[in-house]
């Protein structure tokens, strides 16, 4: 059995000290990883954008062309805005802040940091935020 293997079987758990070397290691591979997927995603819409810019003569290929255009514009600045948000993760795990709610210093939690590894505020946090959010959105 590979050692890789063994390393993505491991599941962080609330039995063991938060954020100790096996957990930072655990995160910090599936950022990576994480990462890895999203610049393989943009490689491959500016290989198919590149490929999609021939003329077209008929107008319904044009505006169709014009609009898958347009939505992969969309999907790669949202691949951009991810990359960041993960490379500030990755500055988290260096600097030991990584997996601590940037409102209340207390640990977020394996299970949202499992879902959400870029995560920067306590769930209790985030739906304050969200609540706060909501109350300037109605006014």
């Amino acid at each position: 059995m590979d050692s890789e293997f063994v390393e993505t079987a491991y599941r962080p758990t609330d039995d063991e000290p938060f954020m100790n070397p096996r957990q930072i290691d655990y995160f910090r591979k599936k950022l990576l990883a994480w990462k890895d997927e999203i610049l393989k995603e943009s490689r491959e819409t500016l290989e198919h954008l590149q490929e999609a810019s021939v003329a077209h003569a008929d107008m319904a290929d044009r505006a169709s062309s014009e609009s898958d255009r347009a939505l992969e514009l969309r999907t790669r600045d949202r691949q951009r805005k991810l990359i960041s948000k993960i490379d500030a993760a990755l500055r988290r795990i260096e600097e030991g802040t990584y997996g601590y709610c940037e409102e209340t210093g207390e640990p977020i939690g394996l299970a949202r940091l499992d879902a959400r590894p870029i995560a920067t505020l306590s769930l209790e946090a985030q739906e304050g935020h969200e609540r706060r959010e909501k109350v300037y959105r109605d006014d």
